[in-house]
């Protein structure tokens, strides 16, 4: 074909993304079937069709393909590439042009277009397409890749599975709720990509931005700080006061796309309120979603140390209030954060695989409310120097409890010191089904073992006889289960391991708190004379009109004598059990057919509830819906609500439940559905 031709015709008729073949190839078909949306380092197909069956061919003609992502274009080669570059071939059959594009395994995640030009001998444009958009994410699947995973069940898992449980409650009690990932429900992808773009580092230097977007450390890093709200146009802000009437309270949220989507349609708006499940929860489907393997983690009594010197310190007067001033040491109840998987080319050998990041705001790290990635295997060896937020991460999981009593004068008594109380039952979800897995050795070595001892030498912190002297007298406190809504017994015991009688006053306290640790009122007080076992009894009547949300009470016991080492201290943390729903789905489980879930359960406390509002989401089940409850429910009242959705996707599916009421919140619920495609 002439050039005089060519300069007449248009010789461009379409480009067909082929959407469903290349998504399907790179595990995104959940995601889109009308969106391109591929992973790096793997090839995928475009179609170009012609208005001819005589194409042009060189040497006259040649085709070229240009990129382009935000300001930065890359040229596409026509042939094999040097290592990170972008190629392509191609192959023609009668009116049709196949493109085969491949990516490097190092270029930037992000939204890209791609434009098709027809260039001559001289490399003049004659013609081009319009630009086309894809999004290229992350590739666990590729062995080049930096966040490789050779593992496929953990794959599966770590960045394929919307459906996961968070784990909550206390370390002797533990608790499970299901959680709604759903990174690959509608425009999740969009949303998760328009979260780095309001980025403060992407704001400011967007090219630097773009660049440094080809690096997991760096994409990790930036959704740990954007996820919360405290320094720029994060997603979610943290509350803890109890105080929620202006938001959403964060018991209530069952999963991250109303969140995610809330914040999109704000316009960037942070979505009130969360805690640090929710936090590591949504990091969890945006890093998934980027094609980093991702998992929550639960660390039961973790210690949130202000000041740096591995242990916290709690301080009471001689009446047990609390007496601590300014930012205060911390143990909450359980804390939950994300490990990622990637490689750490930034750090030295033996530092790869999974990763902490906490987007939960506890300390600044570089001047921004953000922590990690911080290598897991770095914490067990205490090599705090490493890079990000070591030392922070390491006390969370291994800082000693100091209790102290300040006396009028202001003198200290050291009441107790106990080395094995934080750090307990690191949990996450198994790979092989909904239940939990122990992860705790590989953040640190057994108790009391040589190799514990040497890694707090070598992070500094002096190791002596880390459980003090011994005592003749021992403290403990002892509770059976305890159930939302029912009075019962705690009782105190003192054991005398000397050969002397001991005059002992005791001093008991309740409170309500929070997981974190914060009060929310005390409950009851009672000072005795101790000569047998003390059997305090909490009354609903009591804890009832303080309870937090958490459903925590604690109970403090201080013993005093005469004698030496006169002051002992103990406390624990007793989780009230809650009620669950029941969920009853009725008719045959088909996409696009209607279902109809019923929604029971009976009001366990002595109260009425009022106020009472059922939340209900799953990932390709139903968007996020609230139902009221028809009225008030009264002291054991049965109550039941009814609604109806229509499956948009086949598979293994979770119907998540909230109920909410004035008195009693954060009762959960679940139903497992297998959807079938809908019969042709």
């Amino acid at each position: 074909m002439n050039s005089n031709v060519i300069n007449q015709l248009s010789i461009f008729q379409d480009v067909d993304l082929q959407c469903r073949v290349n998504n399907r190839a790179h595990h995104t078909e959940e995601m889109d079937s009308d969106q391109l949306v591929v992973r790096r380092g793997q090839s995928f197909s475009l179609l170009l069709l012609l208005c001819t069956d005589t194409p042009p061919q060189p040497p006259d003609y040649q085709l070229a393909l240009v990129l382009q992502m935000g300001e930065v274009v890359v040229r596409a080669s026509s042939s094999r590439a040097a290592h990170g570059k972008w190629w392509f071939s191609e192959q023609t059959a009668q009116t049709e042009v196949l493109l085969r594009i491949h990516s490097p395994a190092d270029a930037p995640v992000g939204l890209y277009s791609v434009t098709v030009l027809l260039l001559s001998a001289e490399g003049h444009i004659v013609e081009q397409t319009s630009p086309y958009s894809f999004y290229l994410l992350f590739n666990p699947w590729s062995a080049a890749d930096s966040v490789y995973m050779p593992d496929e069940e953990l794959l599966q898992e770590y960045v394929l599975n919307e459906n996961g449980i968070l784990y909550q409650g206390s370390w002797d009690q533990i608790t499970s709720m299901p959680w709604n990932f759903g990174q690959f429900e509608k425009a999740v992808v969009d949303i998760c990509f328009e979260i780095l773009d309001n980025s403060p580092a992407a704001l400011k230097h967007s090219e630097m931005d773009i660049a440094n977007r080809a690096d997991p450390v760096y994409v990790s890093r930036t959704i740990t700080a954007m996820v919360n709200a405290n320094d720029d146009r994060g997603v979610v802000s943290g509350r803890w006061d109890g105080e929620y009437s202006d938001g959403v309270p964060p018991t209530r949220w069952t999963g991250s796309v109303p969140i995610l989507r809330r914040w999109s349609e704000g316009g960037a708006q942070r979505v009130r309120y969360g805690q640090c499940w929710v936090f590591s929860a949504v990091a969890c489907t945006i890093l998934r979603c980027l094609g980093i393997p991702t998992r929550c983690v639960t660390n039961y009594a973790s210690a949130h140390d202000t000041d740096g010197n591995i242990s916290v310190d709690y301080l009471f007067n001689e009446e047990l209030e609390s007496v601590s001033e300014g930012r205060k040491d911390m143990i909450w109840n359980f804390h939950c954060w994300v490990e990622s998987w990637m490689s750490r080319e930034d750090l030295p050998k033996g530092y790869d695989g999974w990763q902490v990041l906490d987007p939960t705001p506890q300390e600044r790290s570089d001047g921004v409310f953000c922590c990690g990635p911080c290598p897991v295997q770095a914490v067990r060896e205490g090599e705090v120097g490493m890079k990000y937020d070591a030392p922070f991460v390491f006390s969370e999981v291994n800082a000693d409890l100091v209790c102290w009593i300040v006396h009028p004068d202001g003198e200290r008594t050291q009441a107790s010191l106990n080395s094995g109380t934080v750090g307990k039952n690191i949990s996450t979800k198994s790979v092989n089904g909904d239940y939990r897995e122990d992860i705790t050795a590989n953040y640190k070595y057994p108790e009391g073992s040589m190799k514990e001892r040497e890694v707090y030498e070598k992070a500094g912190k002096h190791v002596g006889n880390r459980n003090g002297r011994p005592r003749q007298l021992q403290l403990s406190i002892k509770h059976a289960q305890a159930v939302h809504g029912t009075d019962f017994d705690v009782i105190i015991e003192v054991h005398n391991d000397g050969g002397e009688d001991t005059q002992v006053q005791l001093t008991i306290t309740s409170n309500a708190v929070t997981y974190n640790s914060l009060h929310r009122g005390e409950c009851q007080r009672k000072t005795a004379e101790l000569t047998v076992p003390e059997v305090i009894r909490l009354l609903y009547d009591h804890y009832g009109s303080c309870v937090s949300e958490h459903h925590l009470i604690r109970v403090t016991a201080l013993l005093q004598t005469s004698g030496p080492n006169n002051i002992i201290l103990q406390e624990v943390n007793i989780p009230l059990k809650m009620p669950k729903l029941h969920i009853k789905v009725i008719g045959e489980p088909v996409v696009s057919r209607k279902l109809t879930a019923l929604i029971s359960f009976t009001n366990p406390l002595p109260v009425t509830l009022q106020r009472g509002v059922f939340t209900v989401e799953g990932a390709g089940l139903t968007e996020e819906q609230e139902i009221q409850s028809p009225n008030d429910i009264g002291p054991g009242q049965y109550t039941a609500v009814k609604f109806s959705f229509k499956p948009s996707r086949a598979g293994l599916r979770k119907l998540l439940v909230d109920f909410d009421s004035d008195r009693l919140r954060d009762v959960k619920g679940e139903a497992t559905i297998i959807v079938q495609e809908k019969k042709v």
